[in-house]
């Protein structure tokens, strides 16, 4: 039996790793801002803590970390999940935007893991799934201040795995592409007000298009959580994992246009070292 914190957990992605955690007889804490959003969908389950969490309040963070020992005596898989989208080109987003954009996706999973990190290491065991997106892989017009704090994700994740490994520990950062959630709706996706006419073409274009595939993505919300949860008992588990077929192909995309840059450019990239003795 494994114990899950999970982040985010009333909605989306979140509450269906909930659910199927509990349907396999797993232990969870749930959090989210609002727990009677949790309450209200599972009921009073003998497995489920539903906890109060804005993950940008560290010293919360703290208490919602206290009360999942206090209860379940241990954590085992941490679901950093909870996070918004912000649409808009980067000139275009203004700067309390951005901050709050990064006070919960990048400095809440950097607080919730780090309330959560003390215990694992003391168990020498543990699983942290941060979710983190195809846009943590490749970033585009429209989403550049999103797919900011998914790099920021990217890079803590390969770090904690380097640092962690060595404990019995595990992190992985989880890499959806366009799955039919309502990531797009406004309740999870944040819309600059702000549209300058010369990104018409770019980032314009992509605040229609999000309209259009809004709820018609191809990607199986309940499938993702399904592997999830086989996932967590994979031994020696990736740093990364991609999940979507519009994941799979931006990455072979992108790996093929770093192959032609290095090709391209490989004389100018290694002229700068300093000159080897003969």
């Amino acid at each position: 039996m494994h114990t899950w914190f999970i982040t985010g957990a009333s909605r989306g992605f979140g509450a269906l790793i909930v659910e199927k955690a509990l349907a396999k007889g797993d232990q969870v804490v749930a959090t989210a801002r609002n727990p009677r959003a949790i309450a209200n969908r599972f009921g009073d389950h003998p497995n489920l803590l539903a906890v109060a969490l804005d993950v940008t309040d560290e010293a919360q963070a703290h208490q919602a970390v206290g009360q999942a020992i206090a209860r379940f005596g241990r954590i085992d898989i941490l679901v950093n999940n909870a996070g918004y989208g912000l649409l808009g080109a980067v000139e275009e987003a203004t700067g309390p935007e951005i901050e709050a954009l990064y006070r919960t996706n990048v400095f809440g999973l950097l607080a919730v893991t780090r309330a959560v990190l003390p215990h694992m290491r003391r168990q020498r065991h543990g699983r942290i799934l941060n979710f983190s997106s195809v846009g943590g892989y490749r970033s585009g017009p429209g989403f550049g201040v999103y797919c900011s704090t998914k790099f920021a994700v990217e890079g803590l994740t390969e770090a904690l795995a380097a640092e962690l490994a060595p404990l019995g520990i595990y992190a992985t950062a989880i890499e959806p592409g366009y799955f039919r959630t309502d990531f797009l709706d406004s309740t999870s996706l944040s819309v600059s007000p702000i549209e300058i006419s010369d990104y018409a073409e770019t980032a314009g274009a992509v605040r229609s298009k999000a309209k259009e595939i809004s709820h018609n993505q191809p990607g199986n919300p309940d499938r993702l959580a399904d592997v999830l949860i086989a996932f967590v008992d994979a031994e020696q588990p990736p740093v990364r994992l991609p999940l979507g077929s519009d994941t799979v192909a931006a990455i072979e995309a992108k790996h093929a246009s770093d192959r032609d840059l290095l090709a391209q450019w490989h004389t100018v990239s290694v002229s700068t070292d300093f000159e080897q003795a003969v």
